[in-house]
């Protein structure tokens, strides 16, 4: 019995750990960024989908979920902010839709079936990254005004890193994945 207990201890503190490391890696990727109008370019999508990978879907879930959490309560974690704001305010303006796309993208990369052969993982990585640029085509249609070039201005610049980023992660999927084996 208390083999048992002491099992569920270690895995709930391993646990508690993976999300703080995956929060501070979203942090990190946040702040390295290449500024662009009106949503700038970070590595954010990257690391959402190796939390997916690397997670699963359940902690991948919980650790955006998190993250996103620790943004609204004013914790300077996320892209511009603090410098233009921080908390709701700033959640909520234009890169709200990508933010809330985190959590699909995470949740569909964390269910991916990695016994697939490379191009199946490709498309559902593409696939899990779409629903951000979804969510964030949506918003920034609804904040900023439809009659303006929302694909232009919020998914056209990072079509191509974003391509390479799921070319790189495709590549390191199946290694990325073993690091489940130790959750």
């Amino acid at each position: 019995m208390d083999l048992l207990k002491t099992y569920s201890i270690l895995k709930i503190l391993k646990t508690f750990v993976l999300i703080f490391f995956g929060t501070m890696a979203l942090t990190i990727s946040a702040k390295l960024k290449i500024p662009f109008y009106p949503v700038p370019m970070t590595m954010q999508t990257f690391v959402v989908l190796f939390l997916g990978l690397a997670f699963g879907y359940k902690i991948g879930l919980t650790t955006v979920g998190v993250y996103l959490l620790e943004g609204i309560i004013g914790i300077p974690v996320f892209s511009n902010s603090p410098e233009k704001g921080i908390g709701l305010v700033y959640f909520t303006g234009p890169t709200m839709g990508y933010l809330i796309g985190f959590l699909s993208a995470v949740f569909f990369a964390g269910y991916l079936n990695l016994k697939n052969n490379i191009f199946i993982i490709f498309s559902k990585l593409i696939f899990s990254v779409s629903t951000i640029y979804l969510f964030g085509t949506l918003w920034l249609g609804t904040l900023i005004g439809w009659d303006k070039p929302i694909l232009e201005l919020g998914v056209m610049p990072f079509l191509i890193a974003e391509l390479f980023k799921i070319c790189l992660l495709t590549i390191l999927a199946k290694k990325i994945v073993k690091f489940r084996n130790f959750i």
